[in-house]
């Protein structure tokens, strides 16, 4: 990587819910950027504010204060309409669920996001063949997702969200739902695809043996960022 480019910026971003007594801090004057081309694992407990962080930064949820800049673009002062267009476009989002159409093919699956952006047929299953083809699943392209593994329906999801060439991936537990051969062939995946690729991956874990694949660990505690430690590669 030549010269580093800030992709995600948060600059004293709080979340709050309700209001008064009630009220309490999700994120509070929380700071950190994340520059393109880096693996970036976000750990913490359960209400540390790192879901909270995940859904600013894919732009489905709103800061209550502070600025949050996405490549550079004060995501505060878009529209509605302005922001579907960086989530359709710019953001591939993976699910622990893995959240694929049962009664479709995993190429189909693929297809979606292109469906939705209005790419003519042939491009359409060309682009979707392709990016199955970078996560190793060419030969079941045709197959329901009930016909696959466990690690070969997340493979598909991986698929989906880089089908549209984002700027980001936005992993939330990606190996939350597969045993520990299954997670680390995931996490090899991912981390291949960071490094030949140049793709900003940002994922949430609670597990340290995936976090370790990450360059950096973002730590949330009590909507803090408690430390960011450097990480080799493994």
């Amino acid at each position: 990587m030549s010269e580093e480019k800030t992709i995600i910026e948060f600059k004293n971003i709080v979340k709050t819910y309700g209001k008064d007594e009630a009220k309490t801090y999700a994120l509070n004057e929380v700071n950190f950027s994340i520059n393109e081309g880096e693996f970036i694992a976000i750990m913490g407990a359960s209400g540390s504010g790192k879901s909270t962080s995940m859904n600013i930064i894919g732009c489905l949820d709103n800061p209550s204060s502070g600025e949050y800049l996405f490549n550079g673009i004060n995501v505060e002062k878009l529209h509605r309409n302005q922001l579907e267009i960086i989530r359709k476009n710019y953001i591939g989002f993976v699910f622990q669920g893995f959240n694929l159409l049962g009664r479709t093919s995993a190429l189909e699956n693929v297809e979606l996001p292109l469906i939705y952006r209005r790419i003519p047929a042939k491009q359409r299953k060309e682009l979707a063949m392709n990016a199955l083809r970078k996560v190793g699943l060419e030969s079941v392209a045709h197959n329901a997702p009930s016909q696959l593994s466990g690690g070969q329906q997340q493979r598909v999801a991986i698929a989906r969200a880089l089908v549209t060439n984002p700027l980001i991936i936005l992993a939330d537990e990606p190996t939350g739902n597969l045993d520990s051969i299954k997670s680390l062939e995931i996490m090899d995946l991912l981390k291949q695809l960071n490094k030949e690729s140049n793709i900003t991956i940002i994922m949430v874990t609670h597990e340290e043996e995936m976090a370790s694949y990450a360059s950096r660990t973002i730590y949330f505690r009590d909507g803090h960022i408690e430390d960011s430690l450097k990480k080799g590669f493994k």
